[in-house]
């Protein structure tokens, strides 16, 4: 008898960005900046740390399974709390998702190189796990309505998508929806939701709040939490019944929670981390492409460029790390030609493209 199955044996670990601390002693240097994880450059929500201090107070008492951010969360949207759900980051609902609607029989449909957490946790669970290529780095929704079976019971949407940062349409998805049959669960994975919301053309899924539809939000990235691990979701009342029926019962902890709640509250924090973030995007775009680098359009907080060849692309992402800038190989996510590349402060965004510069230029010679 084995000791796992077979799908867990073959399966590949998540393995986390390097962490800056890691690349000043592997390679000798002084000063690192990290573009490589998707972070919020300006830390974490001052509201949000002021609530985590308070909440410290409450660390012998067990948490109540977010039940004040799921009532907070749903009288800012409009719901009731048996819509919302909490959990550690909005991976944490993925992972309960994933265990509390898939049968053996089932499988999962995505897109090609799909967020790498999403992978692993549905790889993890055994079903068939399907895919369709990208049209021009987006999904292809057309192709995934016309991939749909009998089996199939999750589809997996990321809008705006990681790892290109592409976005799929209010048009595009209306018209995916028409072929949808009611009995497959869509999650809309929304991390980057904050960053796209104001894109006219962007479908907000708080305006599809259909019974098979499931909304992954968190609060990782757009205020700056995420080492705190808290996300949410929006669901049919029955989606969200019987995933509390999975999920761990003290999960989030009360210092998470704290910290989503606090966070709400932070308007002008994510107002400015939405300001740096737009001029970020302008000046790493721009200055990709006065070096002739090939990048994504991305409406998230980060920049997908597309190099000749895997080891062009490992060639750079090894010369920027000498550099002291750490910045994301793709190749975990099944592309391996690919390199991320997250904004940063103004300097960090400048300095970067100094750094890449000067690794293009024996390239050129």
């Amino acid at each position: 008898m084995p000791l796992v199955p077979s799908y867990i044996a073959s399966l590949k670990p998540y393995v986390a960005g390097r962490s800056a601390e890691e690349v000043k002693r592997a390679y000798g240097i002084d000063r690192v900046i990290k573009l490589a994880s998707n972070e919020n450059p300006l830390g974490a929500s001052p509201l949000a740390v002021e609530a985590m201090r308070r909440a410290m107070d409450g660390l012998n008492l067990y948490p109540t399974g977010g039940l004040k951010l799921r009532e907070r969360l749903a009288e800012q949207f409009e719901l009731q709390t048996a819509n919302v759900i909490a959990g550690s980051g909005s991976e944490g609902i993925m992972s309960n998702i994933i265990r509390t609607f898939l049968c053996d029989e089932d499988e999962v449909l995505t897109t090609e190189s799909a967020f790498i957490g999403f992978q692993v946790l549905a790889k993890g669970r055994g079903v068939q796990y399907r895919t369709v290529p990208y049209g021009g780095w987006a999904y292809d929704l057309p192709a995934l309505a016309a991939a749909i079976t009998d089996r199939t019971k999750i589809v997996y949407l990321a809008n705006p998508n990681n790892p290109t940062g592409t976005i799929f349409t209010r048009a595009e998805f209306d018209a995916f929806y028409q072929h949808v049959p009611e009995r497959v669960l869509i999650i809309l994975d929304e991390a980057y939701f904050e960053y796209a919301k104001d894109n006219p053309r962007y479908p907000d899924s708080m305006h599809y709040r259909y019974d098979n539809v499931i909304t992954l939000r968190t609060f990782s990235k757009a205020y700056g939490l995420a080492g705190a691990r808290i996300g949410y979701g929006f669901a049919h009342a029955d989606l969200i019944a019987n995933l509390l029926k999975v999920k761990l019962p003290f999960e989030p902890g009360v210092v998470a929670e704290a910290a989503g709640m606090g966070a709400l509250l932070d308007k002008e924090f994510l107002h400015r981390t939405l300001e740096v973030n737009a001029r970020g995007m302008r000046t790493i775009s721009e200055g990709l492409r006065s070096l002739g680098v090939e990048c994504v359009r991305s409406d998230a907080n980060f920049v997908m460029t597309v190099w000749e060849n895997e080891a062009e692309a490992q060639r750079v992402t090894e010369e920027l790390l000498r550099e002291g800038v750490i910045v994301r190989p793709l190749g975990a996510f099944g592309i391996p030609n690919g390199v991320r590349i997250s904004t940063g402060t103004e300097s960090q965004n400048l300095e970067f493209l100094d750094a890449l510069e000067k690794v293009m230029a024996p390239a050129k010679v």
